[in-house]
């Protein structure tokens, strides 16, 4: 019985550790099928903003947007970084992504960025990130999320899933 009840527990706090909240499905794809049989690049372009730091973490921001730019490169996207802007304004932005020549801007925010306190001091992330499309200004994706790994996970480890999670699943 004891056992039962125990299993139920752990499900039900494994359950608790993580949670995705998207608005669509998918980002556009950087790739399209020709024929079933091929895909050709479709060269999508992403202007890439610095990650807002709603934290007590220094820079929490740009390691973020520093993950997204390295996931996004690895499946194709073609993506122009100003991780380096300390603040800017939303149509200021789409107008320097206009300038890059970017389909997409991507941008959003960090919440959370810690080791938790207590005895694992287990690491904390929570995430938003939004995308706009350029020619319309309207945001065509986006997705928020947090999680929170075992007392050996590393922030940088557990922002990692998070984020691919966010980005491709």
């Amino acid at each position: 019985m004891r056992v039962i009840l125990l299993s139920a527990l752990l499900f039900f706090l494994f359950l608790g550790c993580s949670a995705i909240v998207k608005a669509n499905n998918s980002l556009p794809p950087p790739y399209v099928d020709v024929d079933g049989s091929a895909q050709v690049k479709k060269n999508t372009k992403i202007t890439l903003l610095p990650l807002n730091n709603y934290t007590d973490t220094s820079q929490a921001g740009m390691r973020a947007s520093n993950i997204i730019e390295g996931l996004l490169l690895s499946k194709g996207y073609i993506i122009k970084s100003h991780i380096s802007i300390d603040k800017y304004d939303l149509q200021k932005a789409i107008e320097l992504a206009r300038q890059d020549g970017s389909d997409y801007l991507m941008y959003g925010g960090v919440s959370e960025w810690r080791y938790k306190t207590g005895i694992d001091g287990e690491a904390a992330v929570s995430i938003q990130c939004a995308l706009v499309d350029i020619k319309t200004s309207l945001v065509v994706w986006s997705s928020i999320g947090s999680n929170s790994g075992w007392a050996s996970s590393s922030i940088g480890e557990t922002a990692q899933n998070l984020i691919k999670s966010m980005l491709f699943n």
